[in-house]
């Protein structure tokens, strides 16, 4: 996600922005800028790269300003060029905004804002909002932002200055992205995270979810968005250190990841679904050429090789289009047989995955049209295809995987349903109902996490497994590959051996593996396959093995035949895996913290293999 800073007060705050971007490094970024209030006017720079080129940019004059806001930006809408970084000041130059989140109908609001006569510089959404706000402003920012506020639809935080207002910053903030305010000696600072300003002040207030808050030297001052008095907010003392700041108070990279999965997933939907429309700019195919696609090859590696497994389920099911999965390192070196009606997927969170790198060079060399999904823009895998699918996770800092895989699942979810569409595979009525549900994705994924008897079973399931030798791990389906991932997790960060097999599978082989001291998991979430996983589990406890089963929320009868049951809400059956993963994710952590083990840097891992 972008990182946000904001400073109003007595001293000159060039210095004290740049030193904030800095401390939001650690977030992940492809371009930065400021900009601050001078003697006459506002003064903006901002270039791609570090916060050190921004810094040789803007140079060592000595500014007076004492208002200005600072941005990291992490790309989503519109490439790593130097006019899509932020701050975005309107045309006449009074106002200033810089945002992190997405405007879900930038798309209207640029269209707006173009035909009113705005000059648009950039392809960013962000970039309308100044428009809008210039529109409507007349010495008020306050009322400005509470005017233009109902027209954003998405998840956002934003900071407004104006030229005319030397001593204010408007912030407002709505869904997952974070605000916080730092309270200083005459002097107050605005910002994403904490550790932005966390040197200058710990004393802060945090700023909630539709709110306006109107920053100034004396303090901030904060507003329910929907009018009313103002609110009384506590300050607080910020006691965690840098490192734990850059956490987010969470213990590590890997579990503040894992909580931020809801806002990945809604950021990697954003505009793409909206009031039941499709959008996948950027796929670099038309939609006849889509349609026409008679088959799919899916290349990857690890964990993003998991995502395409699911995808191979659901374009198969939804698209009626036959479709495959297979580990780059080996597709590369076969001789795989394909056509230029054949459309090749490569997955790579980093896109510099060598040997998917390599199996995107041999799919162009004969003729195929390839289509990268990846987390990073300007990666080498975006410059190897023909058109590119950005997830839009943020920066992934643990090592194993975990926001990014459920961002991958999330946009192939939403490929397989465009191909769908376009091939008359699923009905409007069909389309809409499934975009829905996928809608509610963030929100029942938050759910999960927010689930204080799934935590406290996954605590005690931590406790009680964690010094077993070996686990397996059971699905039939779509739940297959979520066990690929739920096993590989646990063996990342904690070492222990684990195995996944298809339910069907176990018979043949892996059931001379289990004992009386053999942990199963089993993803048995309600499908059309759930009796099938039930007679697999019978098998299971029929050997005295102990099962834990990832069930669906209402399936009581699931408990009859497991020791232990964690609950995922229910959604339907195409969209479960994204849900079913977050207790695999959870149980993998919670049992690796228990053996005191470094779940952020495991051993013998790199977080990209850029290497065969």
């Amino acid at each position: 996600m972008c990182g946000i800073i904001g400073y109003t007060g007595p001293r000159a705050c060039k210095g004290l922005l740049l030193d904030g971007l800095e401390r939001l490094e650690y977030r992940g970024y492809d371009s930065t800028g400021i900009v601050l209030l001078e003697e006459d006017g506002l003064v903006r720079d901002r270039t791609t790269g570090k916060v050190a080129e921004l810094r040789a940019l803007v140079g060592a004059n000595h500014s007076s300003a004492r208002l200005g806001m600072g941005h990291t930006r992490w790309a989503t809408h519109g490439g790593v060029e130097d006019r899509n970084a932020h701050p975005f000041l309107s045309n006449d130059g009074r106002l200033a905004v810089l945002m992190n989140g997405i405007f879900e109908n930038y798309v209207d609001l640029r269209a707006e804002v173009a035909a009113a006569g705005h000059e648009l510089s950039s392809e960013t959404d962000t970039e309308a909002l100044v428009h809008l706000l210039s529109e409507v402003y007349d010495g008020d920012l306050v009322e400005a932002v509470r005017r233009v506020y109902p027209r954003l639809e998405g998840h956002f935080a934003f900071l407004v200055m104006a030229a005319d207002e030397p001593e204010r910053i408007v912030a407002a903030r709505h869904a997952w992205p974070p605000l916080v305010v730092g309270r200083g000696d005459g002097e107050t600072f605005i910002a994403s995270f904490l550790p932005a300003f966390l040197e200058q002040t710990r004393q802060v207030q945090y700023v909630v979810e539709d709110e306006v808050v109107d920053v100034s030297p004396s303090g901030a001052r904060f507003w329910p968005m929907a009018g009313g008095p103002a609110i009384e907010r506590e300050i607080e003392e910020a006691d965690a250190s840098i490192e734990v700041a850059e956490k987010g108070g969470y213990e590590t990279f890997m579990l503040k990841e894992i909580y931020e999965q809801p806002t990945a997933i809604a950021d990697t939907i954003g505009e793409r679904y909206r009031n039941g429309a499709l959008h996948l700019d950027g796929i670099g195919l038309s939609d006849s050429e889509l349609a026409s696609v008679n088959r799919v090859l899916i290349v990857g590696c690890g964990t993003a090789l998991h995502a395409g497994l699911v995808g191979r389920y659901l374009i198969e099911e939804w698209a009626g289009i036959a479709t495959e999965a297979d580990v780059a390192s080996e597709w590369r070196y076969r001789n795989p047989v394909f056509d230029p009606s054949t459309l090749v997927l490569a997955i790579s969170q980093s896109g510099e995955t060598a040997d998917t790198l390599a199996a995107m060079q041999l799919a162009r060399e004969r003729g195929a049209k390839v289509v990268v999904i990846t987390n990073v823009m300007g990666s080498a895998a975006t410059r190897a295809a023909d058109g590119v699918l950005y997830t839009r996770a943020g920066l992934e800092i643990g090592v194993a995987s975990t926001k990014c895989f459920t961002a991958q699942v999330t946009l192939l979810t939403l490929l397989a349903l465009r191909l769908a569409q376009l091939r008359w595979r699923l009905s409007p009525e069909q389309v809409s109902a499934i975009g829905s549900e996928l809608a509610r994705l963030p929100e029942l994924a938050q759910r999960v996490l927010d689930d204080p008897a799934l935590e406290a079973k996954v605590d005690m399931i931590a406790r009680r497994f964690a010094h077993d030798r070996f686990f397996l791990f059971l699905g039939r389906h779509i739940g297959f590959p979520i066990c690929l991932e739920g096993a590989l997790k646990l063996k990342e960060i904690s070492y222990i051996p684990t195995d996944a097999y298809p339910g069907g599978e176990m018979k043949h082989g892996p059931i001379a593996l289990l004992s009386d001291d053999t942990p199963v998991v089993a993803v048995a979430t309600d499908s059309h396959v759930f009796e099938k996983m039930i007679s697999n589990i019978q098998e299971v406890r029929a050997r005295k093995a102990h099962v834990i089963a990832i069930a669906t929320e209402g399936n009581d009868a699931i408990a009859i035949h497991a020791d232990h049951v964690l609950y995922v809400p229910r959604t339907i059956e195409e969209l479960q895996p994204v849900l079913a993963v977050i207790p695999l994710q959870l149980i993998a952590y919670r049992i690796a913290r228990t053996l005191g083990l470094d779940v952020d840097r495991p051993r013998n891992l790199a977080k990209t293999v850029t290497v065969e």
